[in-house]
């Protein structure tokens, strides 16, 4: 069964309004996608434990993870987690708004450090390991506001949500954030940004933003092309180098995801899931649906519904 968490510029909401704060714990068993490309306005921390290997992506490029390590990511990157092994995948992941650590009093703290990370002026740092002297003080913050988080809400059987409404739990959420930001900046971990615009990414980024508004209806790569003023044949090569499969592939891919959330959260019958999610013909969609999970509708929504009973 396919297993994959976020997709690209958010679907859901991390946290809540008055607080912007969300803790995810992915799992997946055996090589592939632990978390398809996406992109959010939050910052992200990634804790990888050390077991197994991964690929990480960010805009382009691909760090490899063969050890324990803390990872992080500035709002707005492209970004996606691929397993290289056979083993068992877990990834920790806190998503945050840097807005939720802002001070009503314009201190030193503010003006240097939040409102330049809020502006995009200031980047954390890419990968930190444990020969680090900043790692042990960042695992046991990370391991604080794990713990801070309450109930865990399981929303697949690969994703798993970590919650609270409790004021106490979401102050030490807060404290260990702010910890976080103090020890990367007493190590000068944090990284002024250079304004260079990636038009490759932001291009990738729209043409997944068109997906995602109009996956329902007939798309064809001429109209992706044309959200990006590029040629058919330019902008399928420089798709598949970003997010590694063709565009088509990428389509059918995020059409199944939603299916299976369809699925999962209502009591639609499988030919409206077919039409809701841009298929036309029934038999194309139970074709895909099946290489992609193995299963047919029918046989995925009995399964999750045991998981989730």
């Amino acid at each position: 069964m396919d297993q994959q968490s976020y997709v690209f510029k958010e679907i859901r909401t991390h946290g809540t309004q008055s607080f912007p704060c969300a803790a995810y714990r992915t799992h997946t068993v055996g090589k592939g996608p632990l978390v398809k490309h996406h992109w959010h306005d939050e910052a992200e921390i990634l804790y990888f434990s050390g077991n197994g290997k991964f690929r990480l992506e960010i805009n382009m490029e691909s760090f490899p993870i063969r050890s324990e390590c803390f990872c992080f990511i500035n709002p707005g990157e492209l970004h996606s987690i691929i397993a290289e092994d056979a083993d068992s995948h877990w990834e920790d992941a806190v998503v945050f708004s840097p807005g939720l650590l802002s001070f009503d009093s314009y201190d030193e703290a503010q003006i240097h450090l939040v409102k330049p990370i809020q502006n995009g002026k200031l980047l954390f740092p890419r990968c930190i390991t444990p020969q680090h002297a900043a790692f042990a003080a960042l695992k046991n913050a990370f391991g604080e506001i794990m713990n801070a988080f309450g109930q865990m809400t399981e929303d697949s059987a690969s994703d798993r949500t970590l919650v609270t409404d409790d004021l106490t739990s979401q102050l030490y959420i807060k404290a260990s954030l702010l910890y976080i930001l103090a020890t990367l900046s007493a190590h000068r971990l944090f990284i002024p940004a250079e304004r260079n615009f990636n038009k490759r990414v932001e291009s990738v980024k729209t043409a997944l933003s068109y997906i995602k508004d109009n996956y329902h209806d007939r798309i064809y790569i001429s109209d992706l092309a044309k959200q990006v003023n590029l040629n058919e044949q330019y902008f399928c090569r420089l798709f598949k180098k970003a997010i590694g499969c063709s565009p088509v592939s990428y389509i059918n891919d995020y059409r199944v995801k939603q299916a299976k959330r369809l699925l999962e959260k209502t009591d639609l019958p499988v030919t409206d899931i077919c039409l809701e999610c841009g298929y036309h013909n029934l038999g194309n969609f139970l074709r895909e649906f099946r290489r992609h999970t193995g299963t047919t509708p029918l046989q995925y929504r009995k399964h999750a519904d045991a998981i989730m009973s």
